[in-house]
Parts: structure tokens; C-alpha cells; sequence
């Protein structure tokens, strides 16, 4: 009797160990990744520009960078972000009025002087959003939506020759060529977010949208020698995937299971 006394208190502690174990495979790998959560992110992205921004830059890039809150409850989500522009097609070209018939500038020298144009630009704004799970199996990972306000900014790089002296292009002058430009824009993304159970996989993807209510802020342009006063709108479409780095807060985050 006491033979099978034993075996059925052994058969019950296998059965409540094993129980225990799946609890903690289950509940501790969800957990990891729970809680409050502050999520920091760099990111890169391939942009096509519309409107009055087409009409003066082409297809361009960007890298940023960004941080924000996620709540434990209905993974919402508050932050801010920084995104810087580059690129090297420019479709207005504002020194035409300093090019010589044959397609040159002429630097200090007297002779042909080297001056590329580029595209610069920024956008800082804050953004809410949410993270809409696609699966029971871990929640944190689904549909990211998020809408954001903030500044756009972008202008013409001058590029100067490093070997001849553009007298007109001096860095002062410089300001009446750059079509420096900015204004209010918004910014919405709607793409794929995963937060791992395990934490080593943790990044998005999506496409991002920007509409932009800008003007120029030069008071005297002087290829035109006027000043722009138009108001501009300026769209820009893009792709763009982010690693993203979590730090979670909270009773539920900090606890560990053994077994």
C-alpha cells in the first residue's frame, strides 16, 4: 500500500511539475515582452516626392531616429521622432542664372569650376498610434498605425568645387540660392511591427505617408530677384523599416520564472 501511496504522490508530482513547467514556458515568454514599455528606434527609408516638393527634388533617402511609449494596455503608443533627408536629384536649379553658355560656372580662377546640388531636409514631429495584434500567440506583434505633426524642413545643398573659389557662392551668398523651405506637416505610417517574446527580434516596416504645408523662408531669392511668397504643398511617399530597442517597466516585466 505504502508502494502505491508512493507512486501516485511521484505520478502527482510529475504531473504538478510538469504543469508548472508549461505555465512558466507560457506565462514567462509572454511576459518578457509586457508591461509598460519604453521603445527606442533608428530607422532608414526610400522616399518619392509629389507636388510642389516633385517638382524640385527627386526620389531621395532618409535615416532617423526615434522614442516612444507603449502602454501595457491596448498597446498604445506616444513618441516623438527626428527623420533626416539626402539625396542627389534636383530638378530646380537655381544658379542658372551664374551658368555660362557652354555649361559652366566659372570659379576664381577662370576656369570651370565644380558645383553639385543636393537635397536636404528634415522632419521632426510626435506621433500616438497603436499596435494592433494579428495573432493570439504573442500580442505585441501585428499592425502598427501611428499619425504624426511636426516641422518639415528642406532646401538645396550647394556643393562647393574644393578646388576653385566661386566668389557668388560664398556661404553668406548661399542664402539666396538654398530655396531654404518649411512648414507645418503630418506624417502617417501603417505598416508591420514585431516585439519578440524573446526580445532578439524586435523591429517594423510600412509605408509612410508626409503632407506638408510649407513656404520659403528666404526674403529675396536672387536668381529670381524676387521673394517667393506662394504657398507650397509638398507630398512625400516612402518605405521605411526600423530596428527597434525595448526597455519595459513594470511588476509583470521584472519578473523571472524558474523551473
Amino acid at each position: 500500500m505504502k508502494l502505491i501511496n508512493g507512486i501516485r504522490a511521484g505520478a502527482m508530482l510529475l504531473l504538478l511539475c510538469w504543469s508548472a513547467r508549461g505555465i512558466a514556458q507560457e506565462y514567462g515568454e509572454f511576459d518578457i515582452n509586457r508591461g509598460n514599455g519604453v521603445l527606442y528606434h533608428i530607422s532608414y527609408g526610400g522616399h518619392s516626392p509629389g507636388g510642389d516638393l516633385g517638382r524640385r527634388f527627386g526620389n531621395h533617402f532618409s535615416v532617423g531616429t526615434g522614442l516612444e511609449w507603449i502602454t501595457d494596455r491596448g498597446n498604445w503608443l506616444l513618441g516623438a521622432e527626428m527623420n533626416y533627408f539626402f539625396g542627389n536629384q534636383v530638378a530646380e536649379n537655381p544658379l542658372s542664372a551664374l551658368i555660362t553658355d557652354q555649361g559652366f560656372i566659372i570659379g576664381n580662377d577662370r576656369t570651370f569650376a565644380d558645383i553639385q546640388l543636393r537635397m536636404r531636409g528634415f522632419y521632426a514631429g510626435a506621433h500616438v498610434g497603436k499596435l494592433i495584434p494579428l495573432g493570439p500567440r504573442n500580442p505585441r506583434s501585428g499592425l502598427r498605425v501611428t499619425v504624426s505633426a511636426g516641422l518639415l524642413q528642406h532646401k538645396i545643398r550647394i556643393q562647393d568645387d574644393p578646388l576653385r573659389f566661386v566668389p557668388q557662392l560664398d556661404d553668406e551668398y548661399k542664402k539666396g540660392y538654398d530655396r531654404l523651405t518649411n512648414g507645418l506637416a503630418f506624417t502617417e505610417f501603417v505598416g508591420y511591427q514585431i516585439l519578440s517574446t524573446n526580445k532578439r527580434i524586435n523591429f517594423f516596416a510600412g509605408l509612410e505617408l508626409t503632407q506638408g504645408f510649407t513656404m520659403s523662408r528666404r526674403s529675396f531669392d536672387f536668381d529670381t530677384r524676387t521673394q517667393d511668397t506662394a504657398s507650397r504643398l509638398d507630398f512625400n511617399v516612402g518605405l521605411r523599416v526600423g530596428w527597434v530597442l525595448p526597455f519595459y517597466v513594470g511588476e509583470r516585466a521584472s519578473e523571472e520564472i524558474y523551473y
